[in-house]
């Protein structure tokens, strides 16, 4: 893998976190991490994880590791040291890789770090052929482990180069997806580096700085994120001009109705969308925002649909050690979402989760409708639908001066009465994961709400 991503004339620049890195620097950088990993222990066929805030430290343990024919298992920095210790314990790296420094405020894109090795006495080597471990965000269940060799990272860049609309060689990428998590290691710095088209991380991850970072160059922009940052730039009250900017792009979470449309409006460029999963990574696009909430599906995937249930054909499970027919089995991983196929074309519309339908009083209430619905209200900004304890409950963050009885109004006018809410709560802004994905879990919901 690091030979693939390292490739290319020495003197281009590649990254940008504040300071501009070319490729002799950035080759130099890991050769010289890799000497420490080795120092530390490390041995082809060892295992790593890293705990490394998005960074140039973060980029270079990474391909060190990989250069080093380690397994690498990537956890967010924002997780607690609870946390870690709970990953570590079950997935038994040999070297723990941290920070020698504090991370820096929240708000702050990108981070200065030195990367430290720690040898764990109870790691283990690589017991898998996997090139790559992730846990999965955890937002809609328990975190899995999840496992792909480097093979399925090299077909996955494929298909990014097979798509016409995706940033190649002589246009640029502004990163605001973390690059612990699918879309923003892969769709956004293993392909910036293999397509050589240099990727810049804003110093802060504020409507301003973004508009900044991508205001500072004028070749062609694409700006990768998750639809919080979409909406975070639609509302903008006045974006400067931006030339270079050609689309931007987000997955991780269905488009609110209204949102495409709002942002082509303010930027006058599209809004595409993404379909994937941290278990096979990009499975269907709408780059150019004409087919949405339609996708197609990119090279070499294969749908199916079981009982209204996508299902997608794959070799082998991307679960190591986890023997569940309800997610893989017979070549095909079960995705859990609810969609449509349109057979003519092939195209895919995801229509939310399918234990997103609940059964109330024995009549049925989709979740997913009732937030669409919700957020499409004039007024509305997000919403978050879930059932608990016998009932539908709502969150919704609104427009500055928004009405609360406007917004009963509309619902009541859509929504037979018993798929409406029986709560609904209003906040400032939703909470989220560490993901950027909006949190759905009831508890934490209610005490944000309190």
């Amino acid at each position: 893998m690091d030979r693939l991503l390292l490739a290319g004339p020495g003197g281009e620049e590649c990254l940008r976190f504040g300071t501009p890195v070319d490729r002799d620097t950035l080759r130099r950088l890991v050769g010289e991490q890799a000497r420490r990993l080795a120092l530390a222990g490390l041995e082809p066929g060892g295992t790593v994880a890293l705990r490394l805030p998005p960074s140039l430290g973060f980029v270079v343990a990474l391909l060190a590791s990989w250069q080093s024919g380690a397994q690498v298992a990537l956890l967010d920095h924002r997780l607690t040291d609870h946390e870690v210790d709970a990953a570590v314990e079950r997935l038994a790296p040999q070297l723990l890789v941290g920070s020698a420094h504090r991370s820096a405020p929240a708000l702050r894109g990108f981070h200065e770090v030195d990367p430290v090795a720690v040898r764990l006495p109870a790691g283990r080597p690589a017991r898998t052929g996997h090139a790559l471990v992730q846990l999965s965000s955890g937002s809609t269940g328990p975190a899995k482990v999840i496992a792909r060799t480097a093979g399925d990272l090299v077909r996955e860049l494929g298909c990014y180069r097979r798509l016409e609309d995706f940033p190649g060689e002589g246009e640029r990428v502004v990163l605001l997806s973390s690059v612990v998590h699918v879309l923003g290691l892969v769709g956004g710095l293993l392909n910036s580096l293999h397509a050589r088209a240099p990727l810049t991380v804003p110093e802060r991850m504020t409507a301003a700085g973004i508009l900044a970072a991508v205001g500072a160059d004028t070749r062609p922009t694409t700006v990768i994120g998750v639809p919080f940052h979409a909406e975070l730039l639609a509302g903008a009250a006045a974006p400067p001009p931006l030339p270079g900017l050609r689309r931007m792009i987000v997955a991780g979470e269905l488009v609110r109705p209204g949102l495409p449309a709002a942002f082509t409006a303010r930027y006058g460029v599209p809004l595409g969308t993404m379909y994937g999963m941290t278990e096979l990574g990009v499975i269907a696009t709408d780059l150019s925002g004409r087919l949405h909430p339609r996708a197609e599906p990119v090279h070499g995937i294969e749908l199916r649909l079981v009982e209204g249930e996508l299902q997608i054909g794959t070799a082998a499970s991307p679960y190591p050690g986890l023997d569940d027919p309800t997610r893989w089995a017979d070549g095909w991983l079960h995705t859990r979402d609810a969609a449509e196929l349109a057979p003519a074309t092939g195209c895919v519309t995801v229509l939310g989760r399918r234990d997103s339908q609940v059964s109330i009083g024995g009549l049925k209430v989709d979740l997913t409708e009732v937030e669409q619905t919700l957020a499409a209200l004039p007024g509305v900004r997000e919403a978050v639908v879930v059932f608990d304890r016998g009932t539908v409950e709502a969150y919704l963050s609104t427009e500055e001066g928004a009405e609360p009885a406007l917004v009963e109004e509309g619902l009541a006018r859509q929504l037979a009465a018993y798929k409406r809410p029986r709560t609904l709560a209003f906040l400032p802004a939703l909470p989220r994961t560490a993901t950027g994905k909006l949190l759905r879990d009831p508890v934490a919901l209610r005490a944000a709400a309190r």
